[in-house]
């Protein structure tokens, strides 16, 4: 009885678990089949996901051009190697060799071409196999690969390895503008489960402020498929088309741009200076036509990089006696300045200030002020500020010139000067550009106002935003008048004034900046540099002849000005034995800009000393044969490279319509292209070149071509590598500035015991 009674017991403790487990099980099932989710994922979705494959579809980043359709900055095909560990999500019914067979082998064919050790390839691939991941990637060395690279690495049959085409953001031209354009960086993103993301993002200039408009927006293509990943009939397939970037047309021109370039590598050569800045705008619209900085940087190869900032736009300093223009065009506009109203030069003492302050002469004795604007002196703007127009009207003009804020120009990064305007002296040698800091872009804008009969115009640098699909204009800038702090009648009388800087041999600029065909009106500057490291104890200033900011604001011709241009150069290596004066390096910009953009803009010459040079328009070409193309451009003086041995011009290196320098070389690709011999060419020109054969170009040195990877005469196909190294010319820069010796040379100083 007892036994039957135990097992009764147990017989009913088990049902009981049995039920308990059965209830459990059942309502487990119900729950599901109700919800669909098992802890928090939804079934349906994990199936879905299972058994449907997703591909991303990139969009392509916008465009960067010139005014004239040249291609500044675009995206390029590179690749990104990756092995495939499980067939997962990338096999498909055409494919062999889809997972990676043997980590060893594949390891050590694949380490060398990639520039990896194999035991470090070995460990990322035998990291992803532990870990269960489908796919391993290889960090920098797998990315960003070229189409040489790529056909080495397909050559080799490596099972599992795969290569992913993306884009990489390439820079044609180089160095060229490079503060304006910036660069954009590829940035990769990783997950959990080896999967990775990479897209493009804007880091400096144009690629940054317009990076949303850049950027565009990536798509996809999904599709189900079965457990050996087929595609099903009924796929349910869902293509979201990519939305390509819009494209930027800068304002900036690449002819003067190119000039610009050349001229300044020629000072950076020459005199080693330790910062440069130029800007060329045009003086009735704003719009900047070239910009430039040294030290500057190629955005195909960021590494150790000198100077991110563009000083023309984010280095505030200041600027020295250029900034007598604007206390000349106050006085003249307030009716206090007579040209020929005498006054004593050579230092000048008010009751509110401790120590005089001084011209950087002190033997010109009793002057005109015209002649005192002539000779920069200090003195002779200090009295129209303190006893001609007064300080707080002074102050007032200031402001309406904007010294007291940004240009407002399209670009990141602008910093403002400021006006140092509490003490009596500050605001006396603020007439002369002492203490008060400003940014050429900002003594460009004010400018304007001089060139453009009163009307200071906004600078820019973008002129549209197109759609790239259509061609549709989304966003145009246009010239736009921001003040109007003088009048026309003292615009003209400053224009004058000017002038005579440049034609009196009393100026400081005479016989320094005057151009060959048109006249020029403009103002020279010797700016004192601050002593920040204390190396001058005693003074708030560096001393020495090559201590200072040497630059020239001009605009020319000089009675209807068509540009503005603004030059500085810091610190250069003057030849003090031969009484080199710090105008050398700055003139030689000015004049070659200068002169060479107003004649490629079709500017008519106001001087009468010189025959004009006329620029040729570049006939319809792309289509016709290469025998005509070649004589009706050399029939105009125009030097012509033909590429190739065939009968028909595919590209050519100038558009129709597009105006060309006397002995610029044009580039004409034949049907039949063929690698030539560039041994000579500039820079700049193997730049076209390789644009034109769309070739995966790496530059070595600069100035012009001394070697090349492909030889003469080899056929040549898109992406085709060419290495070319270039070395820099022994030339030398001539001053004509010999008149400009050590008793003509201008300096703007102020003891510091000036300070009260």
């Amino acid at each position: 009885m007892k036994k039957n009674k135990a097992t009764h017991v147990m017989s009913a403790v088990i049902m009981l678990l049995f039920v308990v487990m059965f209830l459990t099980v059942s309502g487990r099932f119900l729950y599901i089949q109700g919800t669909g989710e098992v802890e928090g994922v939804f079934l349906q979705d994990w199936a879905d996901k299972r058994r449907t494959n997703t591909y991303e579809i990139e969009a392509q980043r916008g465009t960067i051009y010139d005014r004239n359709g040249m291609v500044l900055a675009q995206d390029r095909a590179t690749y990104r190697v990756q092995a495939i560990l499980r067939d997962v999500y990338y096999a498909s019914s055409e494919s062999e060799d889809l997972e990676l067979a043997d980590p060893r082998d594949t390891a050590d064919t694949l380490a060398p071409l990639i520039g990896m050790e194999s035991n470090e390839v070995l460990e990322r691939i035998e990291f992803g196999i532990e870990n269960e991941r489908f796919q391993v990637e290889f960090g920098k060395n797998g990315q960003a690969l070229s189409q040489e690279m790529k056909e080495e690495i397909d050559a080799k049959n490596i099972p599992g390895i795969q290569l992913m085409k993306e884009s990489k953001r390439f820079y044609p031209n180089g160095m060229f503008a490079s503060h304006i354009i910036g660069f954009a960086q590829q940035k990769v993103i990783e997950n959990e489960d080896g999967e990775t993301k990479t897209f493009v993002e804007g880091i400096t200039g144009i690629e940054n402020q317009f990076n949303e408009q850049l950027v565009g927006k990536n798509g996809s293509i999904s599709y189900q498929r079965d457990k050996y990943n087929v595609k099903l009939l009924d796929s349910k397939e869902m293509v979201q088309q990519a939305e390509d970037g819009k494209d930027i047309y800068l304002t900036i021109d690449q002819k003067i741009q190119t000039i610009l370039e050349d001229s300044m590598t020629q000072v950076e050569d020459q005199y080693a200076p330790e910062r440069m800045t130029a800007v060329v705008m045009d003086a009735k619209t704003g719009e900047v036509l070239a910009m430039s900085n040294r030290p500057s940087y190629n955005p195909n190869q960021i590494g150790e990089v000198a100077n991110w900032y563009n000083d023309v736009i984010s280095t505030p300093f200041e600027p020295g006696s250029t900034m007598k223009v604007f206390t000349l065009a106050a006085a003249i506009e307030e009716g206090v300045y007579d040209p020929n109203e005498r006054y004593k030069s050579g230092s000048y003492k008010i009751d509110e200030i401790t120590y005089p302050l001084h011209d950087w002469k002190t033997t010109w004795g009793e002057i005109s002020y015209e002649e005192g604007i002539q000779r920069s002196s200090n003195v002779a703007v200090s009295k129209l500020v303190w006893e001609k127009m007064g300080t707080e009207t002074f102050l007032d003009y200031l402001n309406a010139f904007d010294f007291d804020q940004e240009s407002g120009i399209d670009l990141p990064g602008e910093q403002a000067g400021r006006i140092l305007y509490d003490w009596p002296i500050e605001k006396l040698t603020t007439s002369y550009g002492q203490g008060t800091t400003t940014t050429p872009i900002q003594l460009v804008k004010a400018a304007s106002a001089i060139t453009n009969k009163g009307d200071m115009v906004q600078p820019f640098v973008v002129s549209k935003v197109v759609d790239s699909k259509t061609g549709k204009v989304i966003e145009e800038h246009s010239p736009e008048v921001v003040g109007n702090p003088i009048s026309e009648q003292t615009s003209k009388k400053v224009l004058d004034t000017l002038e005579t800087v440049i034609t009196s041999e009393n100026g400081t600029g005479h016989n320094v900046y005057n151009l060959s065909d048109y006249s020029v009106a403009g103002k020279t500057g010797t700016a004192q540099i601050p002593d920040t490291e204390n190396l001058y104890p005693g003074s708030a200033y560096l001393k020495g002849d090559e201590n200072y900011i040497f630059s020239f604001l001009g605009m020319a011709p000089k009675d209807d000005p068509q540009l503005i241009m603004y030059v500085s150069v810091k610190q250069p290596d003057l030849d003090l034995e031969n009484y080199e004066s710090g105008s050398a390096p700055v003139s030689f910009i000015f004049k070659n800009v200068m002169e060479n953009s107003l004649h490629y803009l079709n500017i008519d010459p106001d001087k009468d000393s010189h025959e004009p040079i006329h620029t040729i328009t570049a006939p319809k070409l792309v289509g016709g044969s290469v025998q005509d193309a070649k004589m009706q451009l050399e029939e105009k003086g125009i030097v012509v490279t033909v590429i190739g041995d065939g009968n028909e011009v595919v590209k050519t290196s100038v558009a129709e319509d597009q105006k060309i320098l006397p002995n610029e070389r044009v580039l004409i690709i034949t049907d039949a292209p063929k690698m030539p011999d560039i041994i000579g060419w500039s820079l700049r020109d193997v730049l076209k070149l390789s644009d034109l054969l769309e070739l995966d170009l790496e530059v070595i040195g600069s100035g012009f071509a001394n070697a090349q990877s492909i030889d003469a005469g080899t056929e040549v196909m898109a992406n085709d590598y060419l290495m070319a190294e270039f070395s820099s010319p022994n030339t030398s820069i001539s001053s004509s500035v010999d008149e400009e010796i050590e008793d003509n040379k201008e300096t703007d100083s102020t003891s510091v015991e000036d300070v009260p």
